[in-house]
């Protein structure tokens, strides 16, 4: 069923998307929204089929998942872009989410050019 007129929440998982690096709470998402927590855990459910907080750690796997394999970032620093925390929170998510660890995942999908004079 589509979400009622006027009442997406796509401008909210757009704010929530440029802010994956900060820490996120559903009560930040249901300000923006300019709606309660009930109402937006709801809504948000209605339109994406996950909770919130399940739909920000798909996001931020995803961007984990691009930084490794568009950037040569330390893992530390991966985690902490994608709003992960730390290397060891990157690495669970990552196996748990994807079942590589974030190195074997970068050797595997990495889009780096690599150097064809050695």
């Amino acid at each position: 069923m589509p979400p009622e007129r006027g009442t997406s929440l796509a401008a909210t998982r757009a704010w929530a998307l440029a802010h994956l690096d900060r820490p996120l709470t559903l009560a930040d998402l249901a300000g923006h929204a300019r709606t309660s927590v009930r109402t937006l855990t709801r809504r948000f459910h209605a339109e994406t089929g996950l909770s919130p907080l399940q739909w920000l750690l798909h996001r931020r796997v995803d961007r984990a998942r691009e930084l490794l394999e568009t950037t040569e970032l330390p893992m530390d620093l991966v985690a902490e872009k994608s709003g992960l925390g730390s290397a060891d929170s990157l690495r669970k998510h990552m196996v748990g989410r994807v079942g590589l660890t974030p190195r074997a995942y970068r050797a595997s999908f990495t889009q780096l050019p690599t150097d064809i004079s050695s």
